[in-house]
């Protein structure tokens, strides 16, 4: 059995600096702030957060845990990472037959009508290259031009907020979580039902996972389909709101990836959107649908290269090791340690 001491004191000597309750020094809680105004505020409930926690998985077992494993903590951008998930489960149900299709051409009528959004496909959507351009619930896309992120590669363009040129959907990479919020829009229209819903129903429930699972939206983010009031959830918490799980459930959702979309002989999500989901992007070989890609070793140079990973701020980590049959679970790790983890982890593995 591996050894994997080594690597969970690691974690537990890394903490991310933010502080464990978000009221008790707001400024240093959170990615807003670097929003120009007045869109650097949370516009959804947020909570306090535990302590660096942790699961490992290897060959389906449960290996190794540490922390509160089974504490629902916000878990930011590892929800753009089950926004595909559903996107796929839409696929499943005939719903979303060809991602290659423009999103207008099934859902009229949502912001993808004018010439410019009318290119922009799921696919697009999928790997952040839409270059969706509009309003989603408030919130500009121009918020998000230029946003810089850890293993972006490209030099900075501009000032964070700066209009820039848009380009023709589907040639320029941009992380972008109002385009992330359109695209969650777009599936709750084409699913009719509450995201957090068919995310228990067709995911979590079947796996064993979802106690104390919470998925919410911002507090004005409602619409109407049908008839019925629904709120619209983000793919993050980069405004607040979004996912609060657990570490255990995090890596039963990693260990459904590492196993092609099937559980217990089920095919919860088909195994061919699995494998797109880490196929790289043309134009950002380090991203594939709404995963980051260990192709070139450059996120991590010492995980093997099949590795791909969710990953949300503040720390939180979801690593899929195919090589090693392992899913590693990390929450709440300074960045600036994570490479000492994964190089820990790593070596216990072999």
């Amino acid at each position: 059995m591996p050894d994997f001491s080594d690597a969970i004191r690691h974690a537990q000597g890394h903490e991310v600096p933010w502080p464990r309750d978000p009221a008790a020094d707001p400024a240093k809680w959170g990615v807003h702030h670097d929003d120009p105004p007045p869109y650097n505020r949370l516009r959804g409930p947020v909570h306090p957060r535990g302590g660096v926690s942790g699961v490992i998985r290897v060959r389906g077992e449960e290996v190794a845990s540490w922390g509160e494993p089974d504490r629902a903590d916000l878990t930011f951008s590892v929800a753009k990472t089950y926004l595909a998930l559903l996107a796929g489960v839409a696929h499943g149900r005939g719903l979303l037959p060809d991602a290659n299709e423009t999103i207008a051409s099934r859902l009229p009528g949502i912001g993808f009508d004018d010439p410019h959004n009318r290119q922009v496909t799921w696919a697009h959507m999928l790997e952040q290259t839409s270059e969706w351009h509009g309003t989603c619930l408030g919130m500009p896309d121009q918020v998000e031009h230029n946003r810089r992120v850890t293993y972006d590669p490209k030099p900075p363009q501009g000032r964070k907020g700066e209009a820039r040129v848009l380009q023709r959907p589907g040639t320029y990479w941009e992380y972008n979580d109002v385009r992330i919020n359109q695209l969650s829009l777009a599936l709750l229209h084409l699913f009719r039902q509450p995201l957090p819903e068919v995310f228990a129903q067709s995911v979590l429930q079947p796996i064993g996972a979802g106690r104390d699972f919470r998925w919410v939206g911002y507090d004005d983010a409602w619409v109407e389909i049908g008839g019925l009031r629904m709120q619209s959830v983000p793919g993050g918490t980069h405004w607040g709101a979004g996912v609060s799980i657990s570490a255990r459930d995090q890596a039963r959702i990693g260990q459904l990836l590492l196993d092609g979309g099937q559980h217990g002989g089920e095919q919860l999500v088909p195994a061919h959107w699995i494998a797109r989901m880490q196929q790289p992007c043309a134009v950002a070989p380090f991203y594939g649908w709404l995963t980051w890609l260990n192709r070139q070793g450059a996120m991590f140079a010492d995980a093997s290269r099949e590795s791909w990973f969710m990953v949300g701020a503040g720390g939180n980590y979801v690593w899929m090791d195919p090589k090693h049959q392992a899913v590693v679970v990390v929450r709440w790790l300074d960045a600036a340690g994570a490479p000492g983890f994964v190089a820990r982890v790593a070596r216990a593995l072999g």
